[in-house]
């Protein structure tokens, strides 16, 4: 199940959620009772291991 993080507009409490993917996103701040819940979306870091990506579609010819 995957993890999600949400930011409340008006108090600023940040917290995550495990939730399906076919849950409705939460909308009310479980601190202040507000309806301006956000989902913040992070970057996620990509790790290309083995020799296929590399060699095959980035590296440059030697000599060049």
């Amino acid at each position: 199940m995957p993890v999600y993080s949400y930011r409340c507009g008006t108090c600023g409490v940040q917290f995550d959620r495990k939730q399906k993917f076919t849950d409705q996103s939460l909308t009310r701040c479980p601190e202040c009772g507000k309806k301006s819940l956000h989902k913040v979306y992070s970057p996620v870091g990509i790790v290309f291991k083995g020799s296929g990506f590399y060699a095959t579609d980035h590296h440059s010819p030697s000599g060049q």
